[in-house]
């Protein structure tokens, strides 16, 4: 089973329902939306699609519940990013 982790050299910045991610090592910016942020949050500790799939349904009390797929491409792109 993968796990996740944030990179530790990123600063965070929350404003509203959006997140601002700043990478020192590689001076990027990275926007997320209120879930996206959430989950950023999270990964402060290791996490797993699995764990971040149930607590985001639990936090946004997802009826149909999180696409798992929207995780797993999000979690992608953030390792693309080196975050």
């Amino acid at each position: 089973m993968i796990q996740y982790v944030q990179k530790s050299n990123c600063e965070t910045t929350h404003l509203d329902d959006e997140w601002i991610v700043l990478n020192i090592d590689a001076f990027t910016v990275t926007k997320l939306n209120e879930v996206g942020g959430f989950c950023w949050s999270l990964l402060k500790d290791v996490q797993t699609v699995d764990s971040l799939v149930k607590a985001v349904e639990q936090q946004f009390h997802s009826e149909a519940g999180i696409n798992r797929e929207e995780i797993e491409g999000f979690l992608t792109e953030l390792v693309d990013y080196g975050l």
